[in-house]
């Protein structure tokens, strides 16, 4: 792949900021308020060439490196400072892999390119009210009647639930095996009979569309089938690692927009007739922020490089489960700290840092809780 050239990258990051000023901030309350943005923000996103980064070109997307791409994630987090958003229009990074690496050249025609126009939006169903990140127990069931998959079961926690035109769901279609081995991936139309969206009111992320899915004996045809029946699970845990990375992205660049907004207003705000930045207990406070947001981005930009190599054997995979929980660490330390500096303001919605506080606790639960990646991370190791 081709290197990347820094003078267009700050020319994309500096678009980005563009964008989020003039496009988001001004409506951003009112979406939050909501409980939605405009869909047609999916083909602004599209238009301009962000949507369809790092997919193929074949299928409409646009080369680009793990590099560019994660670059690009911290900084639409940072001047967006918005989870809600960047998870919905995200939900396509997650739902689209598994078809684009197992569908059919059939299905990928039909699903991928509508998908990175703006036109379609897809994502992915995998989590189950009773498993969490107990993927291997899943229960949601596809039994084959002829040409076709009966799928009967339920999904939570869905990103994108309510708007999905297409998911990569997760389902047994081994009944006789209750682990690992009889999970499959199969592409299910949104439009199919038999689904049944509930919306769910969240502690954050308030314009992102999450939903219950309940599916009633939905058809899908057997050429839906992602990969081979029953070895859905590698796929599963394939797709994560790149969620994960993602993820660490937006959790700096959400880092980012706490310090950002930590900083101007301990410039401006004066106490006992000095800006805050006068004391040093509030400096020792952003520097503790600046120092956790470029440690995390440094490892970010290791793994990114690694990424774009192909050096993603064991170490790689549990060098990602790591980062992921130091970034959202890092975020965490960064909200927290935003709203001590901005006091009464930092409690007050409209505040970035009074969102990104409420929004901390899914980005590290999200694409596997901290327990979980400190175990998979201990496992790749051979600790």
């Amino acid at each position: 792949m081709n290197p990347v050239d820094p003078a267009e990258t700050e020319l994309m990051l500096e678009q980005v900021r563009r964008f989020a000023q003039t496009e988001v901030a001004p409506h951003l309350e009112e979406w939050e308020a909501a409980g939605e943005f405009p869909r047609s923000m999916y083909k602004r996103w599209a238009d301009l060439g962000w949507l369809a980064m790092g997919y193929p070109e074949e299928l409409g997307g646009i080369a680009a490196p793990w590099t560019l791409r994660n670059a690009f994630g911290v900084a639409a987090a940072r001047y967006t400072a918005s989870g809600g958003l960047l998870a919905s229009l995200g939900s396509n990074s997650i739902g689209l892999p598994p078809i684009i690496n197992y569908g059919s050249a059939a299905l990928k025609q039909a699903i991928v390119p509508p998908v990175l126009a703006g036109d379609k939006i897809a994502a992915l169903g995998i989590t189950e009210p009773g498993g969490g990140s107990d993927v291997a127990n899943l229960r949601t069931t596809a039994r084959r009647e002829g040409d076709y998959y009966i799928i009967n079961g339920e999904k939570t926690f869905i990103t994108s639930g309510m708007r999905f035109d297409w998911i990569s769901l997760a389902v047994r279609t081994d009944a006789d095996n209750k682990g690992a081995g009889g999970i499959s991936m199969i592409a299910v139309p949104g439009e199919a009979p038999g689904i049944t969206r509930t919306k769910l009111h969240k502690m954050g992320w308030h314009c992102s569309d999450t939903a219950s899915l309940h599916f009633d004996n939905v058809r899908v045809p057997v050429a839906n089938l992602l990969g081979e029946e029953n070895k859905g699970f590698k796929i599963i845990m394939t797709n994560f690692n790149g969620e994960r990375l993602g993820m660490s992205a937006t959790a700096i660049g959400m880092a980012e927009a706490c310090y950002d907004e930590a900083l101007a207003w301990a410039r401006e705000r004066k106490t006992f007739g000095q800006p805050l930045t006068s004391h040093q207990v509030l400096r020792h406070k952003l520097v503790d922020m600046r120092m956790r947001i470029e440690a995390s981005r440094a490892w970010l930009d290791k793994l990114s490089v690694q990424a774009d190599a192909g050096q993603t054997g064991q170490a790689w995979v549990a060098e990602v489960c790591m980062l992921k929980n130091q970034s959202t660490q890092t975020m965490q330390f960064c909200a927290d700290q935003g709203v001590q500096i901005l006091g009464g303001m930092g409690y007050m919605r409209g505040s970035a840092c009074e969102r990104i506080y409420r929004e901390v606790k899914v980005m590290t639960i999200g694409g596997g809780a901290e327990e979980i990646m400190k175990e998979l991370a201990a496992r790749q190791l051979d600790i």
